[in-house]
C-alpha cells in the first residue's frame, strides 16, 4: 500500500497491509529559516519513508509575532525558550491586533511547509502543526493567564476570540501552502492545570472554531492532548480523526482509548525512555505491546516531540519493527 492508501484505510477501520508509523522531532539551528526547515523535514522523510509527516515549526512560531522574546539553548525537545512574555497586563488583550498570518515567524512556517510539500509532491500526507488559542494565549503571557482566567475571564476571552481569528487564519493558509490537515496541539487541556469548567469556558470554544473552519478543506486532522492527566474526553469529542497524547505516562492507555474514541489512535512509544535509551528488543517489544492494544485502529507514533538525542538507528529499528525490515 502508499502512504495515502494506509493511512485513509486506517482512517476507515479497513483492513491495511501494516500498520502506519509516523515519528517527529524539532530542528533547532536548521528551522532559523524557512528553507533550512523545508531541507531538514524533506531529509527526514526520505530517510526514514514516514506514512505521514508531521511537520515540525518552532514551538514558539505562535507569539513572536506579538512580541515574545525567544532564545535557544540545548535542550532535548529541540524547544526555543521565551525569556520575556508579549504580555503582562489584564489590558492588553483587547489591544491584540489579528495578524497578517502571510509574515513574519507565522508566514515563514508556512513558507517551509509550502516548500515541503512541494519538494515531497503530495507521496505523503503532511500536517501542519497549529497551537490551541489557549496553549498560545500562554505562551504569550506565561502563567499569568491563569490568573486573568478567573480574575478576569472577559478580557482574557477577548484576547483569546482575536488569537482564534489569527489561528484560523494561518490554519487555512497552511492548507492552501499544501498541508493536508492541522496537527492541533492543546497543552493546556490537563487537570493539573484547569478543571472541566474551566477549559469548557476558556479552551473548548475556540478550539472548535479553529478545528470548524478547517472542516472544508482538511483530509483529516489530529488532536494531541498535552501532559498528564489530559481531558482526554473533551478532545476527542472534537472534530478531529486521530487523537495523540502520552499514552504511555498517563491515563487512557490505547487499550482504554478505544472505547473511547472511534478514529485512529496515535501512540505507544514512550520516545523520552524506550525509543531514546531502551535496547532494540526493548523498542520492538513496546511497538507490539501497542499495535495490539490498538487492535487495528493505531498509527504508531510517540507521545509528544522526540529527543533531538535519539540516535537515527532508533528510529530505524522503530519504522523496522513495523514493517518488517527495511522502509515502507
Amino acid at each position: 500500500m502508499t502512504h495515502w492508501e494506509r493511512i485513509e484505510a486506517a482512517l476507515k477501520g479497513e483492513a491495511v497491509d501494516r500498520p502506519p508509523i509516523s515519528l517527529w522531532r524539532h530542528w533547532p539551528g536548521e528551522d532559523d529559516t524557512a528553507e533550512g526547515l523545508a531541507v531538514a523535514t524533506v531529509r527526514w522523510q526520505k530517510a526514514h519513508d514516514f506514512d505521514l509527516v508531521k511537520f515540525m515549526p518552532t514551538g514558539t512560531y505562535g507569539v513572536e509575532d506579538w512580541g515574545a522574546e525567544v532564545t535557544y539553548a540545548h535542550n532535548p525537545s529541540g524547544t526555543r525558550t521565551i525569556t520575556a512574555p508579549g504580555l503582562t497586563t489584564v489590558e492588553e488583550w483587547s489591544r491584540l491586533e489579528a495578524l497578517d498570518v502571510t509574515k513574519g515567524f507565522m508566514g515563514q512556517q508556512n513558507e517551509a511547509l509550502r516548500l515541503t510539500a512541494e519538494a515531497l509532491a503530495d507521496s505523503v500526507p503532511i500536517l501542519q502543526t497549529v497551537f490551541s488559542p489557549l496553549t498560545t494565549a500562554r505562551k504569550l503571557a506565561g502563567d499569568r493567564v491563569f490568573t486573568h482566567m478567573r480574575c478576569h475571564p472577559d478580557a482574557l476571552k477577548e484576547g483569546l476570540g482575536i488569537i482564534a481569528e489569527t489561528t484560523v487564519r494561518f490554519a487555512l493558509a497552511a492548507l492552501d501552502a499544501g498541508a493536508h490537515g492541522l496537527f492541533f496541539a492543546s497543552q493546556c487541556s490537563s487537570y493539573q492545570l484547569l478543571n472541566e469548567a474551566e477549559y469548557r469556558a476558556f479552551g473548548e470554544p475556540f478550539d472548535r472554531a479553529v478545528l470548524n473552519a478547517v472542516q472544508s478543506k482538511a483530509r483529516f486532522n489530529m488532536a494531541h492532548a498535552h501532559g498528564d492527566d489530559a481531558m482526554f474526553d473533551i478532545l476527542a469529542a472534537y472534530p478531529v480523526q486521530m487523537m495523540n497524547w502520552h499514552d504511555r505516562r498517563t491515563w487512557p492507555s490505547l487499550a482504554e482509548a478505544r472505547e473511547r474514541f472511534p478514529g485512529l489512535l496515535v501512540g505507544g512509544i514512550d520516545d523520552r525512555q524506550t525509543l531514546l535509551n531502551g535496547s532494540a528488543d526493548a523498542i520492538r517489544a513496546e511497538i507490539q505491546d501497542a499495535i495490539g492494544q490498538g487492535a487495528g485502529r493505531l498509527m504508531v507514533g510517540p507521545q509528544c516531540v522526540m529527543s533531538i538525542d535519539t540516535p537515527d538507528d532508533k528510529v530505524r529499528i522503530a519504522v523496522e519493527a513495523v514493517t518488517g525490515g527495511g522502509a515502507a
